[in-house]
């Protein structure tokens, strides 16, 4: 090419720079990248503690109503306390003690094995008493949640998850505003005070509030540290990133039976899951700002700070041509402008880009819930069969890893949800008695929608521009939560129709199946830097350059684009 010169590394003034050239550069998958992911590990491993906390903290243990005002008699006070309970309070079919009825009075007929049949009841005058074998304290217990309440520990879920929804609005912009290493750094902070803060509630309205905020800023972790550790690594190790990140929500998950386990009390708890976060704080010092974020947003001297701590720390002899000042203000992301929200409707590509992923997220965050909310257990305890639901997990990322680089980010998200969407169909024909294959077929399902939610995260920081990138995961988790919000309502409407919850869901997962198709491909694509480079293709010729001509851009901008 024209543009270079013969005798030297030198660059036209004319040219402009990819960021990808400076990876190359610099290793774009080194020791670096791999202290990126590492510090990253400790609050994406908190995520699914305070996302699936509700399983634990809301649980509600068996219960009856308390019968200790009917002890007045001396006749009563001589019976056993299984007695006094059968003459106390109506028994359901299943022979169980009813949890929100009790008798008026004693009747001392029943332990002659009479039929309680017309016997007038009433609700519980003075409270329950709650079988504390499995939990010392929940929610539920803590404040009476049960009866005419019991939607109340459910709705606590829904809150929280409310407050995902708005911070993934506002760490968005905030990311894309102010950086990603800062944002990060609050949405620790946010999260800590507010997580410890919840477990000092005396009521439950405050309580709930403190859980929406303590969503609000967990979200910030949740889409700012993916996005930075992807931002820093080459094209051809984005899948095995986005899976490493994946992996972390996994181990979270089982760690957090074992904590659940051990910890039997709701505030320890609280505390216990909340705590690493304290450790996080501390290793956030040593977490790069991205150099692609500084260089988009005229923070040249800075990016170059960084750029040149990266190549000493892989050890790889920096080109001095392409570190200087004058180099990197080349480089092809510069835009001197904000952005925000609305940039994600302002054009038409990005607008259909917009709308489409926002279905697919939709339906991978609704399948996903809906099929671990109403998977059936192991006949094992609760903790066990949580480990069991997230330990499958592994091998579905682990296979899709393997998937996303031989059949691409498309092919993978259309496949897993279509399956999913099969999953589901073939339960809703096979019998209930055959508990055992449902269990199976389930289980294989789970794992499918895993691996959907896996690919949807890489797949979606690919496709937005740097610019917009933050704003646009922002967004797709806005509707992610939005999918979740209302998971719990689509399965109530069992009492409609038993199997409309499942054909739902099925469709669900079916049409943001086929949706993705329409996706374009990422698979070994630069990463795009600007909304032109979505807006205005260049030709992909990429692939008949060199080595160093890849690394160069004329202003004609004729070079790859997605």
């Amino acid at each position: 090419m024209d543009t270079f010169k013969d005798d030297s590394n030198q660059l036209d003034p004319k040219v402009k720079m990819k960021f990808e050239t400076i990876l190359e550069d610099i290793n774009g998958f080194g020791p670096f990248q791999i202290l990126i992911v590492i510090l990253m590990c400790t609050p994406r491993i908190v995520l699914p503690c305070h996302f699936l906390l509700n399983n634990f903290i809301a649980a509600v243990p068996p219960h009856h109503c308390d019968i200790s005002t009917l002890e007045d008699g001396a006749l009563f006070r001589n019976l056993t306390q299984a007695q006094k309970l059968a003459v106390s309070v109506p028994l359901q079919e299943d022979g169980v003690p009813k949890s929100c009825e009790m008798f008026a009075e004693p009747q001392f007929q029943l332990l002659s094995n009479s039929s309680s049949h017309n016997v007038s009841t009433v609700q519980c005058q003075s409270g329950w008493v709650y079988d504390n074998s499995t939990f010392t304290s929940t929610v539920a217990t803590e404040w009476d949640l049960v009866c005419d309440r019991k939607s109340l520990p459910k709705t606590t879920s829904t809150i929280f998850f409310f407050g995902v929804m708005m911070g993934a609005l506002a760490f968005g912009y905030f990311c894309d505003k102010y950086g990603r290493r800062n944002t990060l750094l609050a949405s620790y902070i946010v999260s800590i005070v507010f997580g410890f803060s919840s477990t000092f509630a005396n009521s439950y309205i405050l309580f709930a509030v403190l859980r929406f905020l303590t969503g609000f800023g967990l979200t910030g972790i949740s889409i700012t540290s993916i996005v930075l550790s992807i931002e820093w690594v080459d094209t051809s190790h984005r899948s095995i990133i986005g899976v490493l990140g994946s992996l972390s929500w996994s181990v979270g998950n089982m760690l957090l039976a074992g904590f659940a386990f051990l910890v039997n009390d709701w505030r320890t708890l609280t505390q216990t899951v909340t705590a690493p976060l304290g450790f996080a704080v501390l290793t956030w010092w040593w977490i790069p700002e991205s150099a692609r974020w500084l260089l988009a947003n005229g923070k040249v001297e800075r990016a170059q700070l960084y750029l040149d701590r990266c190549a000493k720390f892989n050890k790889r002899p920096k080109r001095s041509s392409n570190f200087k000042v004058e180099t990197l203000s080349t480089v092809e992301v510069l835009e001197d402008k904000n952005y925000s929200y609305v940039d994600l409707i302002k054009t038409p590509k990005i607008r259909r880009l917009t709308l489409l992923t926002g279905i697919v997220w939709y339906g991978v965050a609704s399948t996903y819930y809906g099929i671990s909310l109403n998977i059936s257990g192991f006949g094992l305890n609760m903790y066990l069969t949580h480990f069991i639901y997230a330990a499958i997990e592994v091998p579905a990322k682990l296979m899709i890893y393997w998937f996303l680089n031989k059949s691409g980010r498309r092919m993978c998200q259309a496949g897993t949800l279509l399956l999913t969407g099969l999953c589901i169909t073939i339960n809703i024909f096979i019998p209930t008695s055959l508990w055992q294959v449902r269990a199976v077929i389930a289980t294989l399902g789970k794992g499918l929608s895993e691996a959907s939610f896996t690919t949807v995260f890489l797949y979606t920081t690919e496709l937005y521009p740097t610019v917009i990138r933050q704003n646009g995961l922002g967004y797709t988790s806005f509707m992610s939560r939005l999918g979740v919000s209302v998971a719990p309502l689509i399965l109530l409407l069992e009492d409609v129709w038993t199997p409309l919850p499942q054909i739902i869901l099925c469709s669900m997962a079916t049409v943001s199946g086929l949706v993705s198709v329409l996706l374009p491909e990422t698979l070994n694509v630069r990463l795009t830097e600007t909304i032109d480079d979505i807006e205005k293709p260049r030709e992909k010729d990429l692939s008949s350059l060199s080595k160093d001509s890849s690394a160069v851009l004329l202003e004609s901008r004729s070079s790859a684009g997605v």
